[in-house]
């Protein structure tokens, strides 16, 4: 199985400092549902995993999150694409988890799900504490500098990260190395 593992806000869609509360919040990045359904038509089996702490703080509840998450499920089949599952922390920062990344947690919950070893998988995110997830878990780290991919390329990267602008620009180097 191929298998790649994609955070959500600043990867697929915009990311907010004061979190996407709702499916009006979410806008996809450009060219990032169109990335998604390359891969899935390739033979990609899509996850993403995202931590959602903005659950614990009562920013917003899960119906609403489910909603947001319809949303991206409703655009990305639009564009001929599917995200088999979406993994998600729900805790705040100081929740003590196992989850929420930095941690491995849902990657080795993922891991689990599909039977799968992590060992070089690409992972995306935008910022560090994604990468260092993916790291932890085995993956292979991509930072795209959507998001706070940027900011994020300033510090220190787990070894072998790889960088690209944008999912789209994933898609196009993974697909071409198949």
């Amino acid at each position: 199985m191929k298998l790649i593992v994609l955070d959500r806000d600043g990867v697929i869609n915009q990311d907010s400092d004061a979190f996407v509360k709702s499916p009006d919040e979410w806008i996809a990045l450009p060219g990032s549902l169109a990335a998604i359904a390359r891969l899935s038509q390739a033979g990609y089996t899509v996850v993403v995993a995202s931590n959602q702490s903005g659950l614990a703080r009562g920013l917003f509840d899960m119906a609403t999150l489910n909603a947001i998450h319809a949303k991206l499920h409703r655009e990305l089949a639009q564009a001929g694409g599917v995200v088999d599952a979406i993994f998600l922390c729900p805790h705040g920062p100081d929740d003590g988890c196992a989850c929420r990344k930095p941690l491995p947690g849902m990657y080795r919950d993922i891991a689990r799900r599909y039977d799968a070893d992590l060992a070089g998988v690409p992972a995306v995110g935008d910022s560090l504490r994604d990468l260092q997830a993916a790291a932890a878990a085995g993956c292979a780290p991509w930072l795209v500098l959507t998001g706070n991919g940027a900011k994020t390329r300033q510090g220190g990267l787990p070894a072998g990260t790889r960088i690209a602008d944008d999912l789209s620009a994933v898609a196009d180097a993974l697909l071409q190395e198949a």
